[in-house]
Parts: structure tokens; C-alpha cells; sequence
């Protein structure tokens, strides 16, 4: 992304075209053609899908079929409709529904009853239970949705197990990074909501409730039970307590611990999260503590 930081590279640069805000364009070199957008980087995005539209979605083996593979197994009662591609190993269970255009990557396995939207797919190695998944869905590698969520009651002889029963109903054109984790609800549904991506190695617990249009990065974890509005952004490393509401379009800076409730746009960062202003002062007021100390270290 071009910025004012790093005008200086534009002098060597042999870009075919550079996409830029209108507010840079004086900076662009009269030997570079420039394309100017509002939203220079949505538009680099859209270009990027133009110029290489088998980058976005993941490959799903080395072996690019049609149809199903010979080594694959699915279930005499499985309904797949014309242009599903099955891969190598793959195996597709008993009363499964998987709409056209769909595919299913290497040795990843779709449990009973599974349903499975158009023009979603499954990379490899993956697993899913007791899920609804919508159209456009990308599941990347080793994704496991729809297990059993951490429910347990203590009695006298130990903890005891507490059925988990719900759904993982996953929504139109949500992402799932790799190697991460959707519990299926205990009594309810999970429910990632429609446009929300998420990163790689999260974890979201049962009965969570996540909106439309929601972005959560690698390694966040989010308890049991909670609810995330519509827009909300999630910082890489946060923790979200269990039974709270997060609000539309509120922010969680990075490696940041999430105990209580947010409102509707509110910025919040550090353990435990505080609103962000509050945080980067209290940040300053330690940086000036510790640089009196050391100043005072050196004097005695």
C-alpha cells in the first residue's frame, strides 16, 4: 500500500500501475500510470480477484479432478449435486447435502447430516460436524467445526460431561483460517453470521453468536455463550470472557482480555481491556515511570 512513509520507493519503482487515494496522487511519478480510488485498497483487492481468480480459494490438493476421486467414499445416501468435486480420501457421510459447484479437499471428513452450501469449499484435512454451511464459504486446512464444546459439572465424583446437542450454522461467504476451531452449541446453535472472516487458530466456544461483516484474528479465544454484533473487529491474541455482548462495530485491540460487556463503537485494549485511551495513558504514565527510574539509577 502506498502511504507517505514510503514515497521515496515510487523513484525505483517499475510498477505496470499503482492504485492510490486521490489525497496521494501528487506523489505518483509521471512515468507510473496511476489509478485513482477513493477506496484504493478495496479497489486492489477487486483487481486482484480480475487478474488471479484461482488464488481466491484455496487449492485443495495436488491432484485436481472432476467429480469424485476413486479413493474418496461417500455415503449411498449422501445427495451431491452436479459439479461437486470430491478429492482424494475424502469422505462424505450418511444424509449429507452438498450444493453444485462445492468442493471437498484431500482426506477432510463431512459428518452425518451435514449440509453444504454452493460454491463453498472444504480444503484439506479438515472435519465437520453437525453444521449448516452456507454459500461461498472458504473452510481452509485442518478447520475443525462443529465438535463437542467444553461442558462440564462438577459432582462428587469428578466433573461430569454435559451433552452438547446444538448446530455450527455457519452463513454466506464467512472464511475459517486454518487449523481453527468452531464448538457446536450445547442446547442452541453456534452461528458465525454472514461476510465474517476469521483468522487462523481461533477458537470460538459453543452457543457463541457472532454477526455479519466481523473480522477476528489468529489465536483469539472466545468463551462460551457470548454474543458479537454486526462489524466488530477483534485483535490478534485477545481473550473474550464467556456471556457478554459486543456491540456493532466495537474494536479489541490486540492481546487484549475482554471481561465485561462493550457498547456499540467502543474502542477498547490491554488486560483488562479499558477503553483505548485510557489504556495508551496509562502505557505512557509507566513509560515515564521507568524512564525516571532508570534516570535516577544512573545519578546515584
Amino acid at each position: 500500500m502506498l502511504t507517505r512513509r514510503n514515497r521515496g520507493e515510487l523513484e525505483t519503482c517499475h510498477a505496470s500501475a499503482i492504485i492510490c487515494p486521490p489525497e496521494l496522487r501528487s506523489l505518483i511519478p509521471d512515468h507510473i500510470p496511476m489509478l485513482v480510488s477513493a477506496q484504493a485498497h478495496a479497489a486492489f483487492a477487486i483487481a486482484g480477484s480480475i487478474l488471479f481468480p484461482d488464488a481466491m480459494r484455496p487449492r485443495t490438493s495436488a491432484v485436481v479432478p472432476e467429480g469424485i476421486h476413486p479413493t474418496a467414499f461417500v455415503d449411498p445416501t449422501a445427495r451431491l449435486e452436479a459439479g461437486v468435486i470430491v478429492d482424494p480420501n475424502a469422505v462424505i457421510g450418511a444424509d449429507v447435502e452438498i450444493g453444485t459447484g462445492s468442493r471437498i479437499g484431500a482426506g477432510s471428513v463431512i459428518g452425518r447430516g451435514v449440509r453444504i452450501g454452493r460454491n463453498t469449499t472444504i480444503a484439506t484435512g479438515c472435519s465437520i460436524q453437525s453444521a449448516l454451511i452456507g454459500d461461498a464459504v472458504i473452510i481452509f486446512d485442518g478447520a475443525r467445526i462443529g465438535q463437542d464444546g467444553f461442558g462440564y459439572a462438577p459432582g462428587p465424583r469428578g466433573m461430569l460431561k454435559i451433552v452438547q446437542v446444538g448446530r455450527v450454522i455457519i452463513q454466506d461467504r464467512v472464511e475459517i483460517g486454518a487449523n481453527s476451531t468452531i464448538d457446536r452449541g450445547t442446547m442452541d446453535d453456534t452461528v458465525i453470521g454472514e461476510g465474517t472472516k476469521i483468522d487462523n487458530l481461533v477458537q470460538i466456544a459453543h452457543n457463541v453468536r457472532i454477526g455479519r461483516h466481523c473480522g477476528i484474528v489468529a489465536q483469539v479465544g472466545i468463551a462460551g455463550s457470548t454474543v458479537i454484533g454486526d462489524g466488530v473487529m477483534i485483535g490478534g491474541a485477545s481473550g473474550i470472557n464467556g456471556h457478554i455482548t459486543i456491540a456493532d462495530g466495537a474494536q479489541v485491540a490486540a492481546m487484549s482480555g475482554v471481561m465485561a460487556s462493550l457498547g456499540p463503537g467502543e474502542k477498547v485494549a490491554g488486560v483488562p481491556a479499558r477503553p483505548i485511551k485510557d489504556f495508551l495513558r496509562d502505557v505512557a504514565h509507566l513509560i515515564g515511570q521507568a524512564d525516571k527510574a532508570k534516570a535516577k539509577g544512573k545519578k546515584e
